[in-house]
């Protein structure tokens, strides 16, 4: 799938990037015809840096995280081309079995709707342990782990909810279960594909805080995948703005929060409710007029 015969990425050394993708395009095939879900973007990501993909739905954003560790339909259903770079390793070159390896394990994914992400006819104390089993043979005390994972996400009670069913839980500790989950694999990288999208304002408030508070504890770098802007500022250290497959504009969250080159950027962030703004009517997208733009040549870092 990669478009040269590179094995790892030419960056090397201890201020290498952990993530560097570089001109990656999705094609979804069916028997008449072809959409292009992503068209050749590239970015990197440091070890310890948060970074938001934003934009609409059916901008790329999702299926960009999900080909980071192959989780996309194979050929000739779905055709990734370009190369993904995690820790100098080309992942695009993988072997299934290889790339099994980074999968849960080196880079973690939290989904939205922790729901329907759940089994309903498992315990959470089980489902933990499926993930630890996996990915940490060398534990012995899983139960234990469990626990540890239980409270590092500030769930009451650890002991009595690992014996819990999902259904007895609410969306908001439903979504700590998905993020213990991941977090018991110790990834280096964490995807966040809409962690607060199914929850009221307050909890995502929580989520968010305890995501922020997780990254420094455990030393790993984040992807927030999001349609929203106001869950960016103060939680990312860089931004790339997706539309129709394409970035459009990429840089330090708060320059571009500051002053939005694009028109598609400046929609965006129009939208976000502010204290004592009072708006009739939300701002229209003219996409003609986005189509007109074309990208930003505003760097990544």
């Amino acid at each position: 799938m990669s478009t040269n015969g590179e094995t790892r990425s030419p960056a090397s050394g201890p201020k290498a990037p952990l993530l560097e993708v570089k001109d990656l395009r999705i094609e979804f095939r069916s028997r008449d015809e072809v959409n292009l879900a992503v068209d050749g973007i590239s970015f990197d990501l440091k070890k310890g840096e948060t970074l938001a993909v934003v934009g609409e739905s059916g901008s790329g954003k999702s299926v960009t995280a999900m080909a980071l560790t192959r989780l996309l339909p194979e050929e000739p259903v779905c055709r990734i081309s370009g190369d993904i770079f995690f820790e100098g390793k080309n992942l695009t070159r993988c072997s299934n079995r290889e790339i099994r390896k980074y999968r849960g394990k080196e880079i973690a994914y939290i989904f939205q709707e922790p729901a329907t992400s759940l089994n309903p006819v498992f315990t959470i104390g089980n489902q933990i342990a499926e993930a630890i089993k996996l990915h940490r043979p060398e534990v012995k005390k899983v139960k234990e782990e469990i626990i540890r994972a239980l409270n590092i996400v500030k769930i009451r009670d650890p002991e009595k909810r690992y014996q819990d069913y999902p259904h007895q839980l609410s969306g908001g500790m439903q979504q700590r279960v998905m993020i213990a989950m991941a977090l018991a694999c110790h990834p280096k990288l964490l995807v966040a594909d809409e962690p607060t999208t199914a929850l009221d304002v307050t909890i995502q408030a929580q989520i968010m805080d305890l995501l922020h508070d997780l990254k420094g504890k455990l030393d790993m770098s984040i992807v927030l995948i999001t349609h929203n802007f106001g869950i960016v500022s103060g939680f990312a250290d860089k931004v790339i703005v997706m539309f129709r497959g394409k970035i459009v504009e990429a840089g330090p969250t708060e320059e571009v929060l500051r002053n939005p080159r694009h028109a598609y950027t400046k929609a965006l962030i129009s939208c976000i409710p502010r204290i004592g703004v009072r708006q009739k009517r939300l701002t229209t997208i003219d996409y003609d007029e986005l189509d007109k733009a074309g990208a930003t040549n505003r760097p990544n870092s």
